[in-house]
């Protein structure tokens, strides 16, 4: 029987063994058993295992590392091309709009739209007061104490 080296960077094929919440068991070429982390069963988030793999399944894993007690660390999901990523750093606030305005326009918008408001507030304001918002009006003192005829 030909046995494949198990090293570092190779890529091996082998069957699923075991299932954990934190990974699967591989069983390799030689009798050797791996691990494949759940980080590195999938190029997207992996929830539970048994939703990728299930016992007895054969797969092709790479060798990420072969530590001095033997353990062997696999990846599925390094063999696999990569997912396009989605652009979302920061973009979603800009995409949103169709003309990027400069700080001067938002300024001048925002000072349009300022003056706007406080004149339909004085209007508003005024009408509430009844009329021109003047004081006095009508049998008006002539503005100190009454006199009184002697």
């Amino acid at each position: 029987m030909i046995s494949m080296s198990i090293e570092v960077g190779s890529v091996v094929e082998g069957v699923v063994t075991g299932i954990t919440n934190f990974g699967a068991f591989v069983e390799l070429p030689g009798g050797k058993v791996g691990l494949i982390h759940i980080s590195e069963v999938a190029d997207v988030y992996v929830r539970d295992v048994k939703d990728f793999l299930k016992e007895q399944d054969k797969v092709k894993v790479k060798v990420l590392s072969v530590d001095d007690r033997g353990k062997i660390g696999l990846s599925i999901k390094q063999l696999q091309p990569p997912a396009p990523k989605k652009q979302h750093t920061n973009d979603f606030r800009r995409s949103n709009r169709v003309n990027s305005l400069t700080f001067e326009d938002k300024l001048s918008k925002f000072l349009k739209d300022s003056d706007e408001r406080l004149s339909d507030l004085k209007r508003s304001t005024e009408s509430k007061r009844g009329g021109s918002g003047g004081r006095g009006g009508a049998g008006g003192g002539g503005g100190g104490p009454a006199r009184r005829a002697e």
